[in-house]
C-alpha cells in the first residue's frame, strides 16, 4: 500500500539544513487530515519509523516527532530512537504535574525534548530545565510580543530557539536579529511530499494477537504463531527490534525468540500501537497469503532435512516476497532486519541448505521441474513428497485462518 509523510526543513543561522519536522499525511494532499492526533503519531510510526527509518526520511538528520497529550500517556514515544528524533510537545498538552512526570520520565530516557508553537505561562516554568528547543509561530504570537519571553529563555543556556512560519524576507531578518537559533517556514521551503510503499496487515490478526497478549498468562507460542501468519506484521515486529529503539544483543533467529526479547510489557505496547494505529479491517494481500504458505513449506521441508533450523527456515519463506511487497531491493530491505547470516545469504540468493529449501519451494511453485531436481537433489529428499507437503502448508495456512 502506498503510504505519505511530509518533511518540512529546520534551517540553522547558516541557512543550512539540520533536521526535519516529519507530518503525518494519508494521500498526496499536503495537509493534515481529519484524524486524532494519536492515530496521527501512531500511522507516522508504522509506516515510517517501523518501516524504512526515520533516517532514510530525513536524509540521515535529526526528525522532529509531533506528540500530543494523548501520544504521550499511550507512551508511543518508546518506539523512537533517542538518538534519532526530538519529541516535539504539541501546543495543545497542558503544563500539568501528570504531563510534567511524563516528560521527566522522557528527558531521563534520553529524549531531546521540544516545546510546539509556545505561549508562555509560569506553569512552564519548571519544564524548562527538561526542555532542550522551543519553537515560536510568529504568525500566531508577533515579534514584539514574543521578545520579552526570548530575552527570558536566553538565560537558560541549554535551550535553542527555533522561529517557525517564516513566509517573507522580512520575517527571517527579525528573527535573526532576535536571536533565534534555528528557522522553519515557506521563506526556506514547503513540506515536501514523501510517497512510498508499506505492507498493508491483516487487522483480524492484530485483534487475535491482542487478545492474546492481555491475557493473564500469554502464550508465547500461541502469539509467535499468530505473527507467522502475516508478512505484514512480521515485519514490523522485527523491524522494532532493529529500529534502534533499544540494542540488539543477538541475533533473531525465530518470531517466538523476537517476542521473548521483546518482553511482555514492550508486547503490549506494540499491538496497542498498531491498533491505535488502524482502527479499519483490511484484507492481507494475495503476495502475503503466499508468503504464509511458502514459511510453511520451506518449515516443513527443514524438519526433514535440517531440523536445527525450522524456524530460520520459516523466516526465510516468509521474507521471500518482502521486496515484491514493497517495490524495494531486497538487499535494503534486509539491512533493516536483524536476521543470522543464513537467512540473510539465503534471500540474497547465496547458496546455503536455507537457499536450497527455498528454491525447492520456488520451483514447485512455479512447476519449474528442472530446477525443482537439481534442489531436491542438494537437500537429498524426494520430489514425490512434495505435493503431499505442499498440500500441509496449504491446509495449515487455510486452518489458522478459518479460526480466528
Amino acid at each position: 500500500m502506498a503510504v505519505f509523510v511530509a518533511r518540512q526543513a529546520v534551517f540553522n543561522r547558516r541557512q543550512q539544513v539540520v533536521a526535519y519536522e516529519l507530518l503525518f499525511r494519508d494521500s498526496l494532499k499536503n495537509s493534515f487530515p481529519d484524524v486524532s492526533e494519536s492515530t496521527a503519531t501512531a500511522r507516522l510510526i508504522m509506516e515510517n519509523q517501523l518501516n524504512l527509518g526515520t533516517r532514510h526520511i530525513t536524509s540521515g538528520k535529526k526528525a522532529l516527532i509531533n506528540i500530543g497529550p494523548e501520544s504521550l500517556k499511550l507512551d508511543l514515544c518508546a518506539f523512537l530512537p533517542t538518538h534519532d528524533v526530538v519529541i516535539e510537545l504539541l501546543e495543545t498538552m497542558e503544563p500539568t504535574d501528570e504531563n510534567y512526570e511524563f516528560c521527566r520520565e522522557l528527558f531521563h530516557n534520553n529524549y531531546k525534548l521540544a516545546l510546539d508553537d509556545f505561549v508562555y505561562q509560569p506553569e512552564w516554568d519548571r519544564f524548562l530545565k527538561l526542555i532542550r528547543l522551543i519553537k515560536f509561530d510568529i504568525q500566531q504570537t508577533p515579534f514584539e510580543e514574543i521578545a520579552p519571553v526570548v530575552n527570558k529563555l536566553k538565560k537558560h543556556k541549554k535551550i535553542k530557539l527555533l522561529a517557525e512560519k517564516l513566509e517573507t524576507a522580512d520575517d527571517y531578518d527579525k528573527a535573526y536579529k532576535m536571536g533565534f537559533d534555528f528557522f522553519q517556514g515557506y521563506f526556506f521551503a514547503k513540506p515536501k511530499m514523501i510517497q512510498h510503499r508499506d505492507i498493508d496487515y491483516n487487522y483480524a490478526l492484530v485483534l487475535s494477537i491482542y487478545a492474546e497478549v492481555m491475557r493473564p498468562d500469554p502464550d508465547i507460542s500461541e502469539i509467535a504463531g499468530l505473527f507467522s501468519l502475516d508478512t505484514a506484521l512480521a515485519y514490523k515486529l522485527l523491524r522494532l527490534i532493529n529500529s534502534g529503539v533499544f540494542p540488539i544483543k543477538s541475533k533473531i533467529g525465530s518470531l517466538k525468540q523476537a517476542l521473548v526479547y521483546l518482553g511482555h510489557e514492550r508486547l503490549k505496547k506494540f499491538v496497542s500501537l498498531i491498533i491505535t494505529a488502524h482502527s479499519a479491517q483490511s484484507k492481507p494481500a494475495e503476495l502475503t497469503r503466499l508468503c504464509v504458505v511458502r514459511a510453511r513449506f520451506c518449515e516443513l521441508i527443514a524438519q526433514r532435512v535440517a531440523k536445527q533450523q525450522t524456524g530460520e527456515a520459516f523466516l526465510t519463506g516468509l521474507f521471500s516476497l518482502l521486496d515484491a511487497i514493497l517495490d524495494q531491493p531486497m538487499e535494503k530491505l534486509l539491512d533493516r532486519l536483524p536476521f543470522p547470516d543464513e537467512i540473510h545469504a539465503a534471500l540474497m540468493q547465496e547458496k546455503n541448505i536455507l537457499y536450497y529449501i527455498l528454491e525447492t519451494v520456488k520451483a514447485y511453485e512455479t512447476g519449474s521441474w528442472w530446477a525443482l531436481e537439481q534442489a531436491v537433489a542438494y537437500l537429498s529428499i524426494e520430489s514425490a513428497d512434495l505435493p503431499k507437503i505442499y498440500e500441509n502448508a496449504v491446509n495449515w495456512s487455510d486452518s489458522c485462518r478459518q479460526n480466528l
